[in-house]
């Protein structure tokens, strides 16, 4: 299977608002992709049609080679982190991770919990697994969030804008994460952002979305080398290329 995920003509409204008209792209398997895009212009639509949260009206998608429409058993191939960690408050870091696998498959076994440990230890929670969502950093609920993605074992990750309000440093720390649990864990990414300079340096293809009514305004090969500089003439060239497709 070559292809991850395969939109063809997507369209979507909302009573007389259209918002997607006619998206169509693809991810290959193994892929890191960016989706770039105004505010407002479908982006977070997009994925939750992905994940079989919302319906369309019209169109195509494939994910992992299964129909969403036809056979709804292919949500438990992928995972979604949003742009709020979404946690609850009550349960601890350990809890909250655990709660996913709760969800898909009921009472947890041994190696479960074992799982839940892996997993916040991969995003460096080793330490704050006993923690409560109000004793943490926006950064630290954000790793949560991936642990808790990362434990039901996905094949595709979907992330909706989920650094958006870290300070600076942080927020390059989490993509280098993020990055980091890509190339281990093996999976396929499709990122959203409306950060050119962040979608120039995490992804191997940026999907530049136009306003809505929402069409693939281009698509962007990023062919620089890893690890990038984001200072380097080369990356700021190509931030200028998707800043100048992104605003045209």
């Amino acid at each position: 299977m070559k292809y991850a995920v395969q939109v063809e003509e997507l369209r979507k409204s909302y009573g007389e608002l259209k918002v997607l008209d006619g998206v169509s792209f693809k991810v290959e398997v193994g892929e890191f992709c960016c989706v770039l895009g105004p505010s407002g212009c479908g982006k977070t639509t997009l994925l939750k049609i992905l994940a079989g949260l919302t319906s369309f009206d019209g169109g195509r998608v494939e994910v992992l080679g299964r129909d969403v429409k036809r056979d709804p058993s292919y949500s438990s191939t992928l995972a979604v982190v949003f742009q709020e960690p979404r946690l609850l408050k009550w349960r601890t870091v350990r809890g909250n991770v655990e709660l996913a696998l709760q969800l898909r498959k009921g009472a947890l076994s041994g190696d479960d919990a074992k799982l839940v440990e892996e997993c916040l230890s991969k995003v460096g929670l080793a330490d704050y697994m006993d923690a409560y969502p109000h004793e943490l950093s926006g950064g630290m609920k954000q790793r949560v969030a991936l642990a808790r993605a990362l434990v039901v074992k996905p094949r595709l990750l979907l992330l909706d804008e989920p650094l958006t309000g870290l300070d600076v440093r942080t927020r390059r720390e989490l993509q280098d994460e993020v990055l980091e649990l890509w190339r281990r864990e093996g999976l396929t990414v499709l990122f959203v952002t409306h950060d050119p300079a962040e979608a120039a340096y995490l992804a191997e293809r940026v999907i530049v979305f136009s306003d809505k009514p929402t069409r693939v305004k281009e698509i962007i090969e990023v062919r620089a080398p890893r690890p990038r500089d984001p200072s380097s003439p080369e990356m700021r060239k190509l931030e200028e290329r998707i800043k100048g497709c992104f605003y045209r």
